[in-house]
């Protein structure tokens, strides 16, 4: 289903989630069209994107998925999680490698696309589709694998900015700072990246007094 349409679902508490209609056809994560429509159109993608964002660059881990897909064939979940490991990780490893760490990368993405294969029937948008509320949208992010603060913070705000996904309570979980949810250009990556480098700049030089 993805995000091409508005949702709206009867959970198990009796209560009416209503998921407002896409805002954007691509994500501008990357500076492939490609790449950042693929986050859009394929749920999957974005979460396997946001599960290799650490230690490489965002443009990096957020083209893997595309990459990935064309080295395996497909991004459905049910077929990574039940692919052979070694082969899984020889499309991470295999030159250009998808990651730093594409060993345990791969694992990771195949244990992200099992949880998602078992809890959710292999639709990945379930996870905030189905959500009774923001509260419970947070904790099924949290249950990912790598998923900690962070990027649970992060992922929620690209979710309600930037797809439309507004569960019950989303305000109040979402970040007061800026994040990827409010990358809507390439323009605004390169303020976000630059924002980001001084952030850490400040920090070293306060750590280095």
């Amino acid at each position: 289903e993805g995000f091409e349409r508005a949702h709206s679902r009867r959970v198990s508490r009796g209560t009416l989630v209503a998921v407002s209609a896409t805002k954007v056809d691509q994500l501008y994560f990357t500076g492939d069209d490609r790449a950042d429509r693929l986050l859009v159109e394929e749920p999957i993608a974005l979460l396997i994107g946001f599960a290799l964002d650490q230690q490489v660059p965002l443009q990096r881990a957020f083209a893997a998925p595309l990459e990935l897909k064309r080295r395996i064939g497909t991004l459905d979940a049910g077929a990574i999680a039940s692919m052979d490991p070694a082969a899984l990780e020889k499309a991470f490893k295999t030159k250009p490698a998808l990651h730093r760490f594409p060993g345990s990368m791969a694992k990771r993405t195949q244990e992200l696309c099992s949880i998602v294969e078992e809890r959710y029937g292999g639709d990945a948008a379930r996870i905030w589709t189905e959500a009774s509320d923001a509260k419970d949208l947070e904790q099924r992010l949290y249950d990912l694998p790598g998923f900690g603060d962070m990027k649970v913070r992060t992922i929620l705000a690209v979710l309600a900015k930037q797809l439309g996904v507004r569960p019950e309570g989303m305000d109040a979980i979402l970040p007061q700072h800026p994040t990827l949810g409010d990358v809507d250009s390439p323009q605004k990556l390169e303020e976000y990246q630059a924002a980001k480098r001084a952030h850490k700049a400040t920090l070293g030089a306060k750590q280095s007094q």
